[in-house]
Formats: C-alpha cells, structure tokens, sequence
C-alpha cells in the first residue's frame, strides 16, 4: 500500500476521467455519468487501498475489487490500465468486437477483473461468496464491492447482505455509489432507497456515509471498514452522476451515450477536465 497522498489521488481521478470519456465517445457507447461518479473511488482502491500487484493478476492472497454495476466498466478499466494490467491504447477498442474491453466485465476476458458482472446485484452476491470461499481457507485477503444505488433495489442485494452478516464477513466492504439518478430518472421517484445507510444497518452491516468525492473522507472511511470486526461494513458514498464535467452532473442524459459526442463537445469535455496525462 503506498502512502496516502490525496492530491496525487485527485490528479490520477481526473486522467482517468479523461481516459474515460475518451472511450466511450471513441465507441460510440458506454455510461460516462455513472462512471465519473465511481471514479474517485475506484482511484483510491487501485492507487492506494487495495493489496494489488498487476504482475501477478491471478495472485491468490490479492484483495478483490468486485464492479456489482457492471454497465460503468470504463472506470474499471481506466484504472486498469493505469496500474499496468494492460496497454493503455487497448482502451480505445471498448465494444469492438474481439475486445478484452466489453460493455460489462468478463474475468475470463480481461487481466484484473475479479468477476464478471452486469445483471444488476448478482455481483455483489459473488462478492460475497469469494469473501466467504477467503474465509473458509483462512486467507487474509478483503473483497470491495462496489454497487449503484438504483443497483439496491434488486431483492438479490439484500438476500447477500443478510447472508454476509449470517457468515461474519469482516472481509466483504460495500461501497453503495450512491449518485441518486438511475436510467429512468431520479432513484428517489422510481423505487426510493433511502435511508440507505439505515437500511443496512437493519441487515447487521456497520455502515457510514461520505461525501464520494472527497479522498480525505474516502480514506478514513476505509481505514474504518478495515476493522475486523465479525460484521461486514459499508460505505455510502454520496456522488454525482457525471461529476467533473459541470454539463453531465446530475444530469441522467449522461447514464448512457448513444452514439458519439457532437462535434466540439467531446473536445469541450476533455478542455474542461484539463491536460492529458
């Protein structure tokens, strides 16, 4: 683990960003909003948080980072290939056929994806099996798992965090990426999860909220969540869909592009989050 340095966090979020919108305005799709909300985290995990070496993907007694919203790959794969699982130019092939880099995360597919994923909360139902299978061989690794907030809805959430807490998963930390919009609009008006943090406190977790955006609450809330403490823990971040690009926050447009960015947009977007890397 490197030490704590959250300006050079910050700066490493907004190259990655970059990188980010550059993927999917190069192919033509993918979901930049959700991306941009879970990309300080995500940052904080690759560079700092977790027990990771991209030399030895398949190394057994690496922590786990388990993206339970599979649509926003592109922050996966940002940081990625930022740490060095994989060329940095293979990201500019997101959804070509043949691509390590689909839509959603294949583990068979791409070095550094723990789990496959994208049927909303089955992740996190994963994260929770590789967190008891590190248990039952008394193996010190912790499993993150990160999932949307319109992700929690799904009934399949709550039966892995009931279980989670049954099997004393001290070594499962939740992250709910909790950025209040979802593909149809506002979480609030179509199913609202709120108050989430109570919620999973009523299931047994440990829970605390944060400003996601923030790397000095991001940082002593998983310095927190590392306790272990016979329960798991979770971290609701709250986020902003799109945020760094002032037109995409909080704008649900930005769940998911359609196509291509119009012309000068893209090159707007990316002056607005300033020098490539």
């Amino acid at each position: 683990m490197t030490e704590f340095n959250p300006h050079a966090l910050r700066e490493t979020a907004r190259r990655l960003r970059r990188d980010i919108l550059q993927m999917v305005h190069t192919a033509g799709s993918g979901h930049p909003g959700g991306s941009f909300s879970a990309i300080d985290i995500v940052t904080y995990l690759y560079f700092h948080g977790m027990r990771i070496d991209p030399e030895r993907p398949d190394w057994e007694d690496r922590d786990r980072f388990v993206l339970s919203k599979g649509h926003c790959s592109p922050a996966a794969y940002a940081a990625l290939a930022a740490r060095g699982y994989f060329p940095r130019e293979l990201l500019w092939t997101l959804r070509e056929i043949g691509s390590p880099l689909q839509g959603h995360p294949d583990m068979r597919k791409t070095p550094g994806i723990d789990m496959t994923t994208g049927s909303l909360g089955q992740g996190f139902s994963c994260a929770a099996g590789i967190a008891l299978a590190g248990k039952l061989q008394r193996r010190d690794f912790r499993v993150y798992a990160m999932l949307g907030d319109g992700e929690i809805q799904e009934g399949v959430v709550w039966e892995a965090a009931m279980a989670a807490v049954h099997y004393k998963l001290d070594n499962l930390i939740a992250i709910v990426d909790n950025n209040k919009l979802q593909t149809d609009g506002w979480t609030a008006d179509i199913m609202t999860v709120e108050p989430v943090e109570e919620k999973w406190r009523g299931f047994g977790w440990q829970a605390r909220r944060i400003d996601g955006h923030d790397f000095e609450a991001i940082h002593a809330a998983f310095e927190w969540a590392r306790e272990r403490a016979g329960v798991p823990h979770v971290i609701v971040a709250d986020t902003v869909k799109g945020k760094g690009v002032r037109e995409m926050e909080g704008n649900v447009a930005w769940h998911a592009l359609g196509g291509p960015l119009p012309a000068g947009q893209y090159e707007r977007f990316m002056a607005e989050l300033g020098e490539g890397a």
